[in-house]
């Protein structure tokens, strides 16, 4: 092949196959519970497209290859048989608002970030939905090969069939590996929170509201805003609080002082989020944490907060808050100011009578 066939041919792969890059960032997000792991395994996903680009004769779409691609490279990147859970899928939750120490050397969920989704919006919509926290949370319950099944089958709507031929089984098991995979599911994520617009002033106003008693260290107004049956968990850290009194109590031994937190907002796996900034020794808010909300009618059900600053830059966020402007007056406004102060105790001028 010569430089220019071959500059035309990597022309045409870019140009055919970019439009399916956030769509399977998705999946393999999905698939590994990790954001970073999946950006790497899109990116080997493209490599090995491209090397295979010749060979590929159009029996299937390209977007179904691309996902064949992918998915057995997520199987192959699952074959140490490692998980990524939240601290509330290892062990029960803790009533002592003492903490144990972090636990870096776990591989955690991390969150994904909207910005990543597909930019089409219905496709947001669905993405949105079947990337929420508490579903990406469940999969990590299933063993690799159940996961890839349920994903195939329910998320993208492949035939038994065509699930069958990639795995190099049989319909009949992935038939049964779907039944086991949706029980396991439903058993690790019974309630289905429900994904709600961003546009929405109730939610809109119910997250303004968490966000501003966070930042001023506003213990009951906290609390107010959580449903009974309250969650906060804080990966790398295993400790979590299960119950509005606990997670009060907890909030209470850390957030002291006001201004301390500086919440800006975000928005993570379909649901609201904030990135939390810190004051430091510099006196400046340093990268912190990744907050998501789960919201429950008009309450908050859930806090997972990400102890992580390398989360920063995959949601295009500063590693630093900046510092809010003062303001600078008009200067037409001073000086009606002064004038104004300069003439305090004088007589005002005797006013005109018209006729």
């Amino acid at each position: 092949m010569s430089s220019t066939t071959e500059v035309r041919a990597g022309e045409d792969f870019a140009r055919l196959t970019d439009p399916f890059r956030r769509e399977l960032l998705a999946h393999c997000y999905r698939m590994l519970g990790s954001i970073h792991e999946a950006e790497d395994l899109v990116q080997e996903t493209y490599l090995l497209a491209w090397r295979a680009y010749g060979d590929f004769e159009g029996q299937s779409s390209l977007r179904t290859w691309l996902y064949k691609i992918a998915t057995r490279a997520c199987l192959k990147a699952l074959e140490r048989g490692t998980r990524r859970p939240l601290p509330s899928g290892l062990a029960g939750p803790s009533a002592d608002p003492n903490v144990d120490p972090p636990q870096p050397e776990t591989l955690w969920l991390q969150p994904f970030p909207d910005t990543l989704l597909a930019p089409d919006p219905a496709d947001t919509v669905e993405s949105r939905h079947t990337t929420r926290l508490a579903f990406a949370a469940a999969l990590q319950h299933l063993p690799p090969r159940q996961r890839a099944v349920l994903l195939l089958r329910d998320v993208l709507a492949w035939q038994a069939a065509e699930v069958a031929q990639l795995l190099n089984t049989t319909t009949a098991s992935v038939n049964s590996s779907l039944q086991r995979a949706r029980a396991q599911l439903a058993a690790a994520d019974p309630v289905e929170d429900k994904v709600m617009e961003p546009a929405d002033p109730d939610r809109r106003a119910l997250v303004d509201n968490y966000a501003k008693a966070f930042e001023d260290a506003d213990i009951p107004t906290l609390m107010r805003l959580l449903t009974d049956d309250a969650v906060f968990e804080m990966p790398p850290i295993p400790t979590w609080f299960a119950g509005r009194d606990n997670v009060g109590a907890f909030l209470a031994t850390r957030l002291r002082t006001p201004n301390a937190m500086r919440m800006v907002p975000t928005s993570a796996n379909g649901q609201p989020a904030f990135a939390v900034y810190m004051r430091q020794d510099d006196g400046e808010h340093h990268a912190h944490a990744i907050l998501v909300l789960t919201l429950a009618g008009s309450r908050i059900s859930r806090i997972t907060m990400f102890h992580d600053p390398h989360l920063f830059p995959t949601f295009g966020m500063p590693n630093r808050a900046q510092t809010p402007k003062p303001q600078t007056k008009n200067p037409a406004t001073v000086e009606t100011n002064q004038s104004a102060s300069s003439n305090q105790g004088k007589c005002p001028p005797p006013a005109k009578v018209t006729s």
